[in-house]
């Protein structure tokens, strides 16, 4: 996930010495548009088989009934043709105020259209949860970036406002736990969607890639569909290490109470917790994981929290990593090229000495991701 480029004051090291309350609720996701925009004049593949959109909501059907029944519709296109959908999701809220949250969309689109080669029976899915003022730009931007693409490709949109609205009951605990207060840019619910993913879209979608919009792609997406084929069994979520010594920092109680710990220790044999830029969501499994789903029950993740003597702001990559150190087993780790994250503000902030054991990441790049508004190398 991106993070900001500051850190709350109480972030400073500390002296030396010294659940998901979301369990039972269905978040119904709000599908405001579904199209199919045209490839190229000249296409490298035939389109995969044909499926209708669903018809318009009559005037006098709620906003949230009709995106129901878009996103049903959208559900069983996907079960007819099967694997041929690769479903991705993205985040774009109060665009419209954010120049360079635009551009950041822009890059990042342009990158995935340029480097995706899909199969001859395959499309690319772009779900895009929007607010309304929002909306224009993402569709300009969806409009632009994919206006040369070499595949097939769909777009959902999903209301954002409609999203948040059933998710806050369910993420409340998650909040008090994992942001730093109400208004924060973290404490908003939206960055707790992913945890109830499973939970929101339809069954027929059985595989989602979430990925933030500060990114750049420098390989065919593709390939990082493929690795779901690498999940270990018990698996749920693949995603990468976090690349500064954030969690380190955050889990300096337990670390200090259990000398010797992997708790916050930097790969390869350590466990330096979870960054949310890149995630594998393999839906079909979340909903199937008993252990899963008991750790979303209301009390859960506060009985980890306690437990580690953990305190988190940055939204579903602080509950995937305070998980992580429990059950290891959810977790399939991705190679650091997947996700390679370019913030470097912990170097300056107490932890130079230890630094580059957490940031070092070898071979390919094939994600960079911009976080806290870093430069992504040109290609």
């Amino acid at each position: 996930m991106a993070r900001l480029a500051g850190s709350p004051a109480w972030l400073l090291r500390p002296p030396p010495p010294c659940a998901l309350a979301a369990a039972a609720a269905l978040a119904a996701l709000c599908a405001l548009y579904y199209a199919r925009w045209p490839a190229s004049p000249e296409p490298r593949a035939p389109p995969p088989p044909s499926s209708s959109a669903a018809a318009a909501p009559s005037g006098g059907e709620s906003k949230a009934k009709a995106g129901e029944e878009l996103l049903a519709a959208a559900g069983a296109a996907a079960g007819a043709a099967g694997e041929a959908e690769l479903h991705v999701l993205l985040l774009l809220a109060k665009a419209e105020r954010q120049a360079a949250l635009r551009s950041k969309a822009e890059a990042a689109l342009r990158s995935l259209a340029r480097f995706a080669k899909l199969g001859p029976r395959q499309a690319l899915v772009l779900h895009l949860l929007s607010d309304a003022p929002s909306r224009p730009v993402g569709k300009a931007v969806l409009r632009d970036a994919l206006r040369s693409a070499h595949f097939q490709h769909k777009v959902v949109f999903h209301d954002v406002d409609v999203v948040a609205e059933k998710l806050l009951p369910l993420v409340e605990a998650m909040q008090k736990l994992f942001s730093a207060g109400a208004g924060t840019y973290y404490g908003d619910a939206l960055f707790f969607l992913s945890l109830a993913m499973h939970r929101v879209l339809p069954k027929e979608i059985s595989r989602i890639i979430q990925v933030d919009l500060d990114v750049e792609y420098r390989t065919n997406i593709r390939e990082l569909f493929e690795e779901f084929d690498n999940f270990p069994e018990g698996a749920v979520i693949g995603i990468v290490h976090e690349m500064q010594p954030v969690y380190r920092h955050l889990f300096w109680q337990y670390r200090q109470e259990h000398p010797g710990t992997k708790v916050g220790e930097p790969p390869p044999d350590g466990l330096p917790g979870f960054n949310s830029g890149v995630l594998l969501l393999n839906l079909e499994a979340m909903r199937h994981s008993e252990l899963y789903n008991r750790l979303l029950e209301p009390g859960a993740a506060q009985r980890l929290a306690d437990q580690f003597h953990f305190r988190g702001h940055l939204g579903d990559q602080d509950f995937f990593t305070l998980v992580g150190m429990a059950h290891p087993e959810l977790f399939y780790v991705l190679d650091c090229t997947w996700n390679r994250q370019l913030c470097s503000w912990w170097r300056e902030h107490g932890y130079r000495d230890v630094f580059d054991h957490y940031f070092r990441c070898d071979g390919h790049v094939r994600i960079y991701h911009g976080n806290c508004n870093t430069p992504i190398p040109q290609e």
